[in-house]
């Protein structure tokens, strides 16, 4: 990384986009399972929220494939944007035909995976404001897989202003946008690529164990957790989506309301006092600080 500034500043990821071949089984999940509100349905696409944004979800009828884009809100207007990433030596594609709510943006490719970010700069409105039981607050992060760590951390950081939060051992990177400690984070891997899962941030507790009451009573199991991660120093659950996409539910993520500060806003359960970005030992407190692990999870 090399400490200039960025060519652009992210200051949150606002949706993620899949291709799934049963478009209203997938719709069916985010919906009566997961409780987000349905904003927008066509043949071919479908457009869910958790919040007034207009979309916090794409899903599109095709072959299944998670994190088939990625779509960040940046600061400043598009045009300058674009001429700063020419100049940091990446093509943007302009577009103004785009998608429901987002009609200007512009389309840069991430580095290593090819996979399409869709920087926009205009309010999304047209989603809901209604607070319900089970619906999750906003979509939080996504991991993905990489073959090399170093590429895809100084693109994040140096060309989109990403700040780096944490990382475990030489494998896996944690990067923030705002003051929440990761809106994407990344894992080495020499046989997976794609997404390695999805996470939607739950209130507190007693909204993330109604989740799971709800989640059984429809028939998904938690494959693992609830537990505390290292890193971030969230609660945490995965299960399988009816793709079989790994999804995250989770409270109590580590915040840092001041950069200037460098460290993290001071919790109870941090080891460390204060809490600062570090390099994580490869071990079991760094994993699930509770206890269990399930390996299936950690398979690179």
């Amino acid at each position: 990384m090399t400490g200039t500034e960025p060519a652009v500043s992210v200051r949150k990821v606002g949706y993620a986009g899949f291709e799934t071949p049963d478009l209203d089984r997938l719709t069916e999940y985010y919906t009566k399972v997961l409780d987000f509100a349905l904003v927008e349905k066509t043949a071919t696409e479908a457009y869910l929220t958790t919040n007034s944004d207009h979309h916090s979800i794409v899903l599109r009828q095709g072959e299944q494939r998670a994190r088939s884009f990625v779509g960040y809100e940046i600061d400043g207007d598009l045009k300058t944007a674009q001429q700063r990433l020419k100049a940091a030596g990446y093509e943007a594609e302009y577009r103004s035909d785009a998608a429901f709510a987002s009609p200007e943006m512009l389309v840069v490719r991430e580095a290593g995976t090819g996979v399409p970010l869709e920087l926009y700069s205009a309010e999304r409105p047209g989603g809901t404001d209604e607070i319900t039981e089970l619906r999750p607050v906003k979509l939080g992060h996504i991991a993905a897989f990489v073959d090399q760590l170093a590429p895809i951390q100084s693109f994040y950081q140096d060309l989109l202003g990403f700040k780096w939060s944490d990382t475990i051992g030489d494998f896996f990177v944690f990067l923030r946008c705002n003051s929440d400690h990761h809106a994407a984070n990344f894992m080495v891997s020499e046989t997976r690529t794609g997404m390695n899962h999805i996470a939607y941030e739950m209130r507190d507790l007693t909204h993330l164990q109604t989740m799971f009451d709800h989640l059984s009573l429809n028939g998904y199991q938690l494959e693992w957790g609830p537990g505390r991660h290292g890193p971030g120093h969230n609660i945490f659950s995965y299960h399988h989506d009816p793709d079989g996409n790994v999804v995250e539910l989770f409270t109590q993520l580590d915040t840092m309301s001041d950069e200037a500060s460098a460290v993290f806003d001071a919790r109870p359960w941090h080891r460390d006092s204060p809490q600062a970005p570090k390099t994580w030992e490869v071990e079991h407190l760094s994993i699930n600080s509770w206890g269990y692990i399930n390996p299936a999870f950690l398979e690179r």
